[in-house]
């Protein structure tokens, strides 16, 4: 027979059992679209955390002390006492791969506009903190360095503080505002930066002079932790290098003792995440080929079937010359069109919920061109494999007793 003549012979068989092959269709309908959905929801994840933490400074490298515990998120490093403001002046004066570098202290306390307050944290940085994390101003100035140096009672603000203490509106440049007992000029306002994939609020900080902070708010000696930004991502991982050594140096530790901080850049923290979410994209995926697995055995049992109620129409077939491979080709063919229309279906279904994702649930989701090939790929190698034992047993009847067979 040829090609086209089976095509339609199979297209014919599965018309003629609408709904018997659309029941067997629907493991494959639900294992393309649930893999579809899940490869878009980690590709999405994975973009988000990638932008989310870019948007932070992608050149951007933290030192805080204690060691490194790669476990969960750490605090702000108060209760460890290893770094100084020494360590940031070696830092700053040894090393050639930092663009900017500034030393951090925070501490927590209420950010006060008449009876208007607001719980917040405030940062004592250096003017170069701004270019580190990469974050502009919407009005306003940034401190200079002489400010920090005279420990000027000046701030900036996050759009959350501002919207919060200056509920009416009202401009805040120039205002005075009070953080805890301290009054302080307000002299900018940063940019909006909304949360972040963490869901931290970007907004919900106050910056000011790194002096003023550590003597007249917190009155410490030590810093929370080091900020810098590196030439260039490429060049990030060997900064990250270069200021160990200038650290460990510094603290004078012997080659058999630990750090006694811990440096990270933004690709450590992108490369972890992104590792987290591709397992959990990994145990979904796998999840959703079960239905999958299961959608090719339902075709592998209909065709089974087909085969048992068509056992004289094959005889009759091969009876007046219709070769084994002839059936062979037949029943293989109705397999793979059934396969291949639920491929379709299911890509619809799934590409379909992926908008109703991101649109409704509001969760990130990205489509990858691989993840729709390697659905109809599967689906052709589902109806070929599951299709193959059927349709061979159909091609080793024997035409005498398939012509016999009641």
């Amino acid at each position: 027979m040829r090609l086209l003549n089976l095509f339609k012979i199979a297209f014919k068989a599965i018309v003629l059992n609408k709904i018997r092959t659309l029941l067997t269709m629907l493991g494959i309908i639900i294992g393309v679209a649930a893999v579809i959905a899940m490869l878009a929801i980690g590709e999405g994840s994975k973009e988000s955390i990638r932008s989310t933490i870019s948007s932070m400074g992608s050149n951007m490298i933290t030192v805080r002390p204690g060691e490194d515990d790669r476990g969960p998120a750490r605090g702000s490093g108060g209760d460890v006492q290893t770094l100084t403001l020494n360590d940031y002046e070696v830092i700053k004066k040894k090393t050639t791969l930092l663009n900017y570098i500034t030393p951090v202290v925070n501490g927590g306390g209420q950010v006060i506009n008449g009876a208007n307050n607001w719980p917040s944290t405030i940062y004592g940085v250096y003017p170069e903190y701004l270019d580190i994390k990469v974050v502009g101003l919407q009005s306003g100035s940034m401190f200079t360095d002489a400010e920090v140096q005279s420990a000027s009672k000046v701030v900036l603000l996050g759009q959350t503080v501002v919207d919060n203490i200056f509920p009416d509106g009202e401009d805040p440049i120039g205002k005075l505002v009070r953080f805890n007992s301290i009054p302080f000029k307000v002299i900018g306002v940063l940019e909006e930066k909304g949360e972040n994939t963490f869901g931290q609020d970007q907004d919900d900080v106050v910056i000011a002079p790194f002096s003023t902070v550590q003597k007249r708010i917190l009155a410490i000696d030590y810093l929370n932790q080091i900020m810098a930004s590196a030439t260039s991502e490429n060049d990030a991982p060997e900064a990250v290098t270069q200021v160990t050594e200038i650290l460990r140096e510094q603290h004078k530790l012997l080659d058999n003792e630990d750090d006694d901080f811990t440096v990270r850049s933004m690709e450590e923290l992108i490369s972890t995440f992104s590792s987290t979410s591709e397992m959990l994209t990994v145990l979904l995926v796998a999840v959703a080929g079960i239905s999958l697995l299961i959608g090719g055995i339902g075709i592998m049992n209909i065709m089974y079937v087909s085969v048992k109620e068509r056992t004289k129409e094959i005889g009759l077939r091969m009876a007046v010359g219709g070769k084994g491979s002839d059936i062979l080709m037949q029943f293989l063919i109705e397999a793979i069109l059934i396969s291949i229309t639920g491929g379709i279906i299911g890509v619809t279904l799934g590409l379909g919920s992926t908008i109703f994702i991101e649109k409704f649930l509001h969760w990130p989701t990205s489509v990858a061109l691989y993840s729709i090939i390697i659905s109809f790929a599967v689906c052709a190698i589902t109806g070929i494999f599951f299709g193959w034992y059927p349709a061979r047993k159909a091609a080793a009847l024997d035409p005498i007793t398939a012509l016999r067979y009641e």
